[in-house]
């Protein structure tokens, strides 16, 4: 998801209170607060050698040690007044993808992409996902098929220079 995209979720759900499910049936406590925004640029050079540059939006998602007392998440209009205060400091960036890191004690802290979202009555969930890592120069260190490949460690011949 955009971040153009997620910002017009929550103009389509303002009064919905906004929540996040980070793993299958675990959502984030009603006291969670939006940290911070960054504005990612990532410029990745690949095992392979080659060259990649890419932008992200990540939306930190932080609950407080000592749970506050509430039993309502923050709404969407309220979300979309927060990314308005950081875009008046620091421009969105629209295009990028939007992921959002977060963390607690049974879960460890990663970035999460968006991998649905669902509205059910007054709530607009969010679905998060982890997103696995691949090897960027698979077609030059050869990724091996199911069977490995005489003489490879790791589905990477010594021999390639890939690593």
């Amino acid at each position: 998801m955009k971040t153009s995209e997620f910002l017009n979720l929550l103009e389509r759900h303002p009064e919905r209170e906004l929540n996040f499910e980070y793993a299958p049936g675990k959502l984030l406590r009603p006291d969670y607060h939006i940290t911070e925004v960054k504005n990612i640029r990532v410029d990745a050079t690949d095992c392979g050698g080659r060259s990649d540059a890419w932008t992200e939006t990540v939306i930190q998602l932080w609950e407080s040690p000592v749970p506050e007392h509430t039993d309502r998440s923050i709404t969407a209009r309220k979300a979309l007044a927060i990314l308005s205060r950081v875009n008046r400091k620091q421009p969105l960036m629209l295009d990028s993808p939007v992921k959002f890191e977060y963390g607690n004690r049974q879960f460890h802290t990663a970035q999460l992409h968006v991998a649905g979202e669902v509205v059910e009555g007054d709530h607009l969930v969010l679905r998060l996902s982890p997103e696995a890592t691949q090897c960027k120069a698979s077609d030059i260190c050869g990724t091996p098929e199911p069977a490995p490949v005489a003489g490879a460690r790791n589905g990477c011949d010594p021999a390639s220079g890939c690593c």
